[in-house]
């Protein structure tokens, strides 16, 4: 089960990531980047997470077609809504959150559609392995925000882990 479990649970890490700022430098907002996970539970069902502590930065320039984006999250903070599962997840046998409590995803290789980013290919740090993955946007969009009255950029990400 452990490795069907860390394939599926790093598969949609990096799900989501909102970035605000005036510049083509955003942080971001850990109160609208959520860090998901879905994980198979013996084909009977499917076990939904979370991790809560997450940061980064992201660099985007849309005429220039490239970006860099750096995000790490705190494999401590693993939220299932279920406080037993949580301890399990953090476990030796899965997470090992307290020989690895830092997961990290790095890239500089943004591809684009159009004006809108398509994919964002880097690495993934995950128990102490880096190996390439690629995020396939759902969804990307850039907008003025009404409530910040400043450019703010965001999107649903995803990605399969063998």
């Amino acid at each position: 089960m452990r490795t069907s479990f860390i394939a599926l649970a790093a598969a949609a890490a990096l799900v989501t990531g909102l970035a605000q700022a005036e510049s083509a430098s955003y942080a971001i907002d850990p109160t609208h980047t959520f860090v998901t996970f879905e994980i198979n539970h013996f084909g009977a069902s499917v076990n939904r997470g979370r991790f809560d502590k997450k940061e980064g930065t992201v660099q985007f320039d849309r005429a220039g077609k490239t970006g860099k984006v750096e995000i790490s999250f705190d494999a401590t903070s693993i939220n299932s809504g279920t406080p037993a599962f949580d301890k399990h997840l953090q476990s030796a046998d899965l997470f090992n959150a307290v020989q690895h409590p830092k997961i990290t995803f790095v890239s500089d290789k943004f591809s684009f559609n159009g004006d809108k980013v398509s994919e964002v290919s880097g690495q993934l740090t995950l128990l102490g392995k880096t190996g390439p993955v690629t995020l396939k946007a759902n969804q990307f969009n850039c907008y003025q925000s009404p409530m910040l009255k400043r450019e703010v950029c965001g999107g649903d990400f995803e990605a399969t882990i063998d």
